[in-house]
């Protein structure tokens, strides 16, 4: 397999907006993309709090859509998901993200709402690794995907369950229904499968990733939030997911997602195969860590440790919501009044970045 490109380059808040549709050009991101096709926007809010460097920024957002108005892609729609303990319109707001969907007249549709999106079933072409044993019944997407571009806007950030998130996981919530849970014992093999499908259903696909703040930690959520400057973008998922582990201080082939999608031959995972253009990072590293928090050892016991055999019992059953429960009273009655609060207070007074938000 030929190299694949990942763009990387250091950026500020006087000039986020220009380095953004920069960032587009050196990654050739109209080589990529069916000019005739709409483009779905699929931003990340893994929490509805305005926590920086675990959602999508308002930058980031507005960025990507003056870069693709730039290359002539006007037919834009953003696409929303919902998840069991995150609230997407309050995500969206308190995000600063809705106002730039309103600026720029960009129609939003939430792919759980029935009357917007009609999910279908979808027999993959390619083989599955884990997806037709966890959903035996059939697997369904939204049909409102097929035939469309996508762009990804995930921010640099570490996960509990899988090291790192990045591209290949912003496409979970998009791609897979409120039953997401049933996956997160093959949480790995789920990323790759996904990936898979979305080349087959998706006439390009391409991901920006914000790392102006970052995510260490027990993440995505309970994370610290890191200042670092830099932006990244790539066609190749697996390529910007590799760049991006490599530089929070991961080895990205030790990472089993990303191993898996660069056997699969879905992408490039070894960073001496990918071409890095821009910036030169060949000595970053963030040295981040994971750790764990309240919901992750829970998740550990359940989904890889000694009780992941009775699973079912606990997450195909009504038990489920008593776990949905404790999650958001953890994190949004517990973690985020202690720690979260404190932790994005402190960004939007220090930082230049939290400066920027506040004007948005």
């Amino acid at each position: 397999m030929s190299k694949s490109k990942v763009v990387v380059l250091k950026t500020n808040p006087k000039t986020v907006l220009e380095d953004y549709q920069k960032l587009f050009e050196l990654a050739e991101m109209k080589f990529f993309f069916s000019s005739s096709s709409q483009t779905i926007l699929k931003d990340n809010i893994t929490w509805h709090f305005p926590y920086l460097s675990s959602n999508t920024t308002p930058w980031q957002l507005e960025g990507t859509i003056l870069a693709l108005k730039k290359n002539g892609f006007d037919n834009l729609v953003s696409v929303h998901n919902d998840t069991v303990v995150t609230n997407p319109y309050k995500g969206e707001k308190l995000n600063k993200l809705a106002p730039i969907f309103s600026k720029y007249n960009i129609e939003e549709k939430y792919n759980f709402n029935s009357n917007e999106i009609q999910w279908i079933e979808y027999k993959p072409k390619s083989k599955m690794l884990a997806l037709n044993k966890i959903y035996p019944e059939g697997i369904k997407i939204p049909e409102f995907f097929i035939g469309k571009n996508i762009v990804h806007l995930p921010t640099v950030k570490t996960h509990i369950y899988t090291t790192t998130t990045g591209a290949m996981k912003n496409a979970f919530g998009g791609l897979l229904n409120t039953r997401r849970h049933y996956t997160h014992t093959w949480i790995h093999e789920t990323l790759v499968d996904l990936l898979a499908i979305q080349k087959e259903i998706h006439s390009g696909i391409f991901a920006v990733m914000d790392g102006t703040i970052c995510g260490n930690g027990p993440g995505p959520r309970t994370m610290i939030p890191v200042e670092k400057n830099f932006i990244l973008a790539s066609n190749d998922q697996v390529a910007i997911d590799a760049v991006a582990a490599k530089m929070m201080g991961f080895n990205p082939m030790n990472i089993k997602y990303i191993r898996l999608a660069h056997e699969q031959k879905l992408g490039i995972g070894n960073p001496n195969e990918i071409e890095i253009v821009g910036e030169d990072i060949s000595n970053v590293n963030f040295n981040f860590y994971v750790g764990d928090n309240v919901a992750s050892l829970a998740g550990d016991v359940l989904w890889f440790g000694p009780l992941k055999k009775i699973q079912w019992l606990f997450f195909h059953t009504p038990l489920v919501y008593l776990f949905v429960f404790a999650s958001y009273l953890y994190h949004d009655f517990i973690w985020w009044p202690i720690k979260g609060k404190k932790n994005q207070n402190e960004v939007r007074r220090n930082s230049k970045w939290g400066k920027l938000f506040d004007e948005y």
